[in-house]
């Protein structure tokens, strides 16, 4: 049972009994809401919280504070929603990572590749949610000295880079409680489009190459070999989306695939794929909320501001880089590919390759 509130946020001060959690949500643009964690010891997706260190969350955020133990924490700031709630699926995910954690020890006693992890559902499930806790809880284990890769597959989000391209970053430590995970070194390739259906070739052929890329720096890397993947894909599990789906768990190799409350999903999965892929049904978390096409452009544009510019908590200053306009060249494409529907009668497009090479590239001199 959940205890719901909607309150002026005064320094408010809750109480969370063990495996319960609060969750709350910051709903006013140009306002912000501090957390503060006073007795006892709780976490935020998997990242642990420091006593009495204020922790400030801006516009659109929605957390959810959990304890295993118990706690007491206080909120400060303007309107918002808040509730605690004791139904949360923390332990099926803390019992996930365990099995994990067991193949990555497995592989490194027998010298082979750790668990490659898919988390696969429809839109709004908590796939995002419930990769960044599985990376914080294995790069916690510092004595263990996991660096899994976090890969990010869904161009309409952009948590690597920015929104329109796919991406992959080696994950050495937890996030912050406020902010994602290292950008150190990503490797990033350019889609273009936030939908994948838009060009379905270029993106299975972005697909394969990252997953050669990958597979080679594990091949270098004996630490990252066996700390294995977890892939973020998208919303779409249906026709061609699921035909994508499948693309990717034969490049990448995929031996794990974590679906989230799509039971029909898993069983597609569990007919469809081989043998020793292990297919696992998991509960959503419950404080997960739909978001509105609003919500989302909103938070494409918010994402393509914080690469340029920063966060509140890490602001960046770009500069101005002046250049002759004669040094460049400008190039507009005139028109979307035409449909099959629209086509001649008896003809349909036919795409020979995806040409991933550079046709032409400008010098741009003094720089």
């Amino acid at each position: 049972m959940s205890e719901s509130v909607e309150f002026q946020i005064e320094d408010q001060e809750f109480q969370l009994k063990p495996d319960h959690e609060l969750r709350f949500e910051v709903e006013n643009k140009n306002e912000t809401v501090v957390l503060e964690l006073k007795t006892g010891m709780a976490e935020i997706f998997g990242t642990e919280l420091v006593k009495s260190k204020p922790y400030k969350f801006y516009f659109g955020a929605k957390i959810a504070v959990f304890t295993w133990q118990g706690c007491s924490l206080k909120l400060r700031g303007k309107k918002g929603i808040s509730y605690i709630s004791k139904e949360t699926p923390m332990m099926s995910y803390l019992n996930c990572h365990a099995s994990l954690e067991q193949l990555r020890t497995k592989s490194e006693e027998e010298k082979v590749r750790g668990p490659i992890t898919m988390v696969v559902g429809p839109t709004d499930v908590g796939k995002s949610t419930l990769c960044r806790i599985l990376l914080n809880y294995s790069t916690r284990m510092n004595d263990l000295g996991r660096r899994p890769i976090y890969v990010d597959l869904s161009p309409g989000q952009g948590q690597i880079s920015v929104p329109g391209t796919i991406g992959a970053v080696m994950v050495e430590k937890p996030a912050e409680v406020d902010a994602s995970f290292s950008q150190a070194a990503p490797l990033v390739y350019h889609f273009g489009h936030t939908k994948i259906g838009i060009n379905s070739t270029l993106y299975n052929t972005l697909i394969s190459r990252m997953a050669e890329v990958i597979h080679q720096q594990m091949d270098e890397n004996p630490r990252i070999n066996y700390s294995g993947l977890i892939i973020n894909t998208f919303g779409w599990i249906k026709g061609k989306g699921y035909q994508h789906l499948t693309h990717i768990a034969l490049a990448f190799e995929v031996d794990v695939i974590l679906v989230l409350d799509e039971e029909r999903l898993y069983n597609e999965l569990v007919r469809d794929m081989p043998g020793f892929v292990k297919v696992v049904l998991l509960p959503k978390h419950r404080g997960v909320v739909q978001r509105s096409n609003k919500f989302k452009l909103e938070g494409r544009e918010a994402r393509i501001r914080e690469f340029f510019y920063g966060s509140p908590r890490n602001v960046l200053h770009p500069h101005t880089c002046l250049v002759r306009f004669s040094d460049i060249k400008v190039y507009r494409i005139l028109a979307p590919p035409i449909p099959n529907a629209l086509m001649p009668l008896d003809t349909q497009k036919l795409i020979l390759s995806q040409n991933l090479k550079v046709l032409h590239q400008v010098n741009i001199k003094n720089i």
